[in-house]
């Protein structure tokens, strides 16, 4: 099961966020009122250290949220921090188990805190509840015949009571939403095969071709598509500034062919082809483990607003059953979606990322599952099986990696990448990953289903309010094409001395037939 979201910010509040503060019964003695055996909260006060922990914003972040006037009921509610269905009582159940799976993620989650936190939400809670029986019984003797006086007695007992209730829910939503905080920043658990350590640690788990022999001085994809005038990057420079580009000539075919490619062949398998918003609301951004906002964070931001450009289509699919219940007979929902993709590449940079490897703007296929939870281990193997058919199908030499959990990020349970032999480059480069999320994302999202029960002697499905209770879906992510990587790959695997490159056989009648890219003629 997993639980939590990389975001530790929770929700888009950039506002200054008041501290939370329970009732006398956590923090001392706070003055208060004695009522009828009732002690009711008279003052406030903050909980002990808890100062906020704020990440640090980058200034074009701060400026997405617009400064409004204060009491905006308009502007309250869309700052509002979301929710999400962490199962915070197994996390407390669970503690030492969690507490190892973050230190393997080597993340920096606060449990000790989170428990804390969630500790003095119950006995809250129950301090509310208790109030509550407590408004009841003077409600039931107000109904009875009283003398004038008790009556008034009754209706300022009431109102204290009122007041008293008032303030602890107060209490009990700023407490929420400090846990919330806090919890969100715990990682999903970790499938028990993960290697435990950096990138370095991860473990091949299939190796498929061998790397291409050259009988002449292999070129890069930066000097092939210069010589074959298929890509230019300093018009682009000039345009929209480093890590753009233009393609040109036979390089638009292959990003068309790339695409068209994939869907088709992605959708043979029973995938449901989509294409998205490119544009999304910062929570729905955070819902799915990213984070849209930090110095080195890989999201562009809408200034005035709070909406973000996606960075790959797991986000507007993911979100697309938001706040749903799926029928079961639905299940799997198997989704192939084309988009651009925007993403800042903080602190990126060198000889390894140069050319198309890491751009801010890019075409890309991706493939996404909502799932029975039961169902999601043999559905990331489907995924990943279907990554390698693709790429192998196109003569690429790649290995597939399992990958160690400092590279997981906070929402996957286990991710494989497909890294590919670039020999311009003189390296493997991911080219495609698939990740199996569990409950992580759809806890955030709240995209459940409802299983149907079967009946024992008909042997038939029931459904309606005769079915067992609602459930959280799997989900998984994984790219079919990233479209920039992919030609780095082809020019460069299948460059020939004579400067040409030979299309691959499956691309070519997404091509118009084009079999080979040749060096164009120039007049002197």
């Amino acid at each position: 099961m997993g639980f939590l979201s990389e975001c530790c910010l929770g929700g888009t509040a950039l506002q200054t966020l008041r501290l939370a503060s329970i009732p006398h019964s956590f923090l001392g003695s706070p003055k208060t009122l004695t009522l009828n055996r009732l002690r009711v909260i008279h003052s406030r006060r903050p909980l002990p250290g808890l100062a906020p922990r704020f990440r640090p914003f980058s200034a074009s972040a701060v400026r997405t949220v617009p400064a409004v006037a204060e009491g905006d009921e308009k502007v309250v509610k869309q700052n509002r921090q979301w929710r999400a269905a962490i199962d915070f009582k197994w996390i407390r159940d669970n503690r030492d188990a969690v507490a190892t799976n973050i230190k393997n993620r080597n993340s920096n989650a606060n449990l000790d805190l989170v428990i804390e936190l969630y500790e003095k939400y119950l006995a809250l809670q129950k301090e509310a509840e208790r109030i509550r029986g407590v408004r009841n019984v003077v409600a039931n003797k107000m109904k009875g015949k009283l003398e004038l006086s008790e009556r008034q007695a009754l209706v300022e007992e009431g109102k204290i009571l009122k007041e008293g209730l008032t303030a602890l829910e107060e209490d009990l939503n700023e407490l929420t939403d400090k846990l919330q905080q806090e919890g969100q920043c715990i990682p999903n658990i970790t499938h028990p095969d993960v290697p435990i350590g950096d990138e370095d640690c991860s473990a091949v788990r299939k190796m498929v071709g061998s790397p291409r022999e050259f009988s002449f001085p292999a070129k890069d994809h930066v000097q092939l598509g210069k010589e074959l005038d298929l890509l230019d990057f300093d018009a682009a420079a000039e345009v929209s500034g480093s890590k753009f580009y233009y393609l040109k000539n036979e390089a638009v075919l292959l990003e068309m062919g790339l695409v068209n490619w994939a869907l088709t062949e992605v959708m043979k398998r029973g995938f449901i082809p989509l294409t998205t918003p490119e544009i999304v609301r910062s929570t729905v951004v955070e819902k799915c483990g990213f984070q849209p906002r930090g110095q080195n964070t890989q999201v562009y931001s809408v200034e005035d607003s709070d909406l973000c450009l996606i960075g790959t289509a797991e986000i507007p699919v993911g979100g697309i059953h938001m706040k749903s219940i799926l029928p079961d007979s639905s299940l799997p929902l198997k989704y192939v979606a084309y988009s651009h993709c925007f993403r800042t590449e903080a602190g990126a940079a060198g000889t390894a990322t140069r050319g198309l490897y890491r751009v801010h703007q890019f075409s890309k296929v991706e493939m996404f599952i909502f799932c029975r939870p039961e169902e999601s281990d043999f559905y990331h193997e489907e995924l990943i099986g279907i990554e390698e058919d693709l790429f192998a199908s196109l003569g690429l030499h790649f290995k597939t990696l399992d990958m160690a959990s400092w590279d997981l990020g906070a929402p996957a349970y286990r991710k494989f990448d497909v890294e590919a032999w670039m020999p311009g480059l003189g390296r493997y480069g991911e080219i495609s990953s698939a990740s199996n999320c569990r409950d992580y994302q759809s806890r955030r999202l709240d995209i459940r289903y409802r299983p149907s029960t079967t009946d024992a002697l008909a042997g038939s499905p029931k459904r309606g309010k005769g079915a067992g209770p609602t459930q959280f879906v799997h989900t998984l992510n994984a790219t079919a094409c990233a479209v920039p990587r992919m030609i780095v790959c082809l020019l460069e695997n299948f460059q020939q001395e004579d400067g040409s490159v030979v299309v691959p056989e499956p691309l070519r009648p997404f091509m118009g037939g084009l079999e080979v890219i040749s060096p164009k003629f120039r007049r002197v």
